[in-house]
């Protein structure tokens, strides 16, 4: 037993108890199957027929809400790394299909000195690892150091991640899943999947923790 990182009750079932467990924000409306977002009839949204992303799916286990962002917060910046494992598996019953390898969205090396560590990276371990697929480490880099996505406007993001990504694999026919753990506007993860692209992938899943939903 173990106090719930929640509420601090003691806890059977790890870092958090099944009482908060259920109150957990999961995504359990109609979304699009592209985006994430929601849709009527969990259809293809308007905006992605319109526009069609670079990836072709979206996975996502959460609404980035609380006590979500605040978890996956004290992942990145108070080192919690114990919670890891349980995010990545609530994320499990959330994947429909099977790619052939896994990239873990790439931090810039000074912010991954200053970190110590890639949060996506240890997401997608504990994935690579519970679906038995393979994961690539070396394959895609950053090699721009972007001002955090967060702290932006909207319609600053995509500019200030263009050209962010590059890849020195092959991919040629690959299906590719990049895990992620916040998608907000989707910028960062189109970036990756289009520079994915151009190295041969047919197919780009996003696999992410929690999708930010309109207000």
């Amino acid at each position: 037993m173990q106090p719930c990182i929640l509420c601090g009750a003691f806890s059977r079932d790890g870092v958090w108890c099944k009482a908060c467990d259920a109150d957990l924000p999961r995504l359990n409306n109609a979304r699009c199957p592209v985006c994430g977002l929601p849709s009527i009839n969990g259809d293809i949204c308007g905006r992605c027929l319109k526009h069609p992303p670079s990836f072709s799916a979206t996975s996502a286990a959460f609404a980035y809400a609380f006590p979500i962002d605040k978890l996956i917060q004290a992942v990145k910046f108070s080192d919690h790394l114990a919670l890891v494992d349980k995010l990545a598996d609530a994320l499990l019953p959330q994947i429909i299909s099977r790619p052939d390898l896994i990239i873990a969205m790439p931090l810039h090396p000074s912010r991954l000195r200053e970190r110590g560590f890639n949060q996506s990276h240890l997401l997608a371990q504990r994935l690579a690892k519970s679906l038995d697929i393979s994961l690539l480490t070396d394959a895609c880099a950053r090699t721009r150091n972007t001002s955090p996505q967060s702290l932006l406007p909207w319609q600053e993001r995509g500019k200030n991640m263009r050209g962010a990504f590059t890849c020195s694999s092959d991919l040629s026919g690959e299906h590719i899943a990049i895990v992620d753990d916040v998608m907000t506007t989707g910028t960062s993860i189109e970036e990756l999947a289009r520079t994915l692209r151009q190295a041969g992938a047919t197919r780009i899943s996003a696999w992410v923790l929690a999708r930010t939903l309109p207000h």
